[in-house]
């Protein structure tokens, strides 16, 4: 099981940054989902892969709860690291990439996870329903609405210049 596991680690570690948006708490999520399999087991006739990715995000649900209850203050944007950027084309990449990474983090969480499954890990919509234990009309239902509210929001951000 930990050599799975350790071919098992790149995905896991994007779907998780695609939860939450930081590699610091990324790598948290990965190291909890890894830590919590490997004490709790494996349950029979369960696929490794799926198994994890549920564990994964259910962790960040429950830690986003957390999260939230705890604390209500607002991100201090002097303690963001500033990086220099070569060019106007890794400007763009950036910039696309943030507003991306923020019309992300504004889909409700059900909307968040199908859409990092299917788009980021490459996951098929019968995988991603077996990996969440919902049905496959389910998945493509919310997956239609992530996609129409993440393109609403990036042409908002953009002034509508998105094609």
């Amino acid at each position: 099981m930990q050599k799975q596991l350790l071919k098992l680690l790149p995905m896991l570690r994007r779907f998780a940054y695609s939860l939450t948006g930081s590699m610091a708490d990324a790598d948290d999520l990965v190291q909890s989902t890894i830590e919590k399999i490997l004490t709790k087991g494996l349950p029979e006739d369960v696929e490794l892969a799926k198994w994890a990715f549920r564990v994964c995000r259910n962790i960040w649900i429950d830690d986003y709860r957390a999260r939230k209850v705890r604390s209500q203050a607002a991100e201090n944007p002097e303690l963001q690291e500033e990086q220099s950027v070569d060019g106007a084309e890794q400007l763009d990449q950036k910039n696309t990439l943030a507003q991306v990474n923020t019309a992300m983090q504004t889909l409700p969480d059900d909307q968040r996870s199908i859409l990092a499954l299917v788009a980021v890990q490459g996951f098929s919509y019968k995988e991603v329903a077996e990996s969440l234990d919902i049905p496959l009309g389910t998945v493509m239902s919310r997956l239609s609405r992530a996609r129409t509210s993440l393109l609403t929001m990036m042409k908002g951000q953009q002034g509508g210049l998105i094609a």
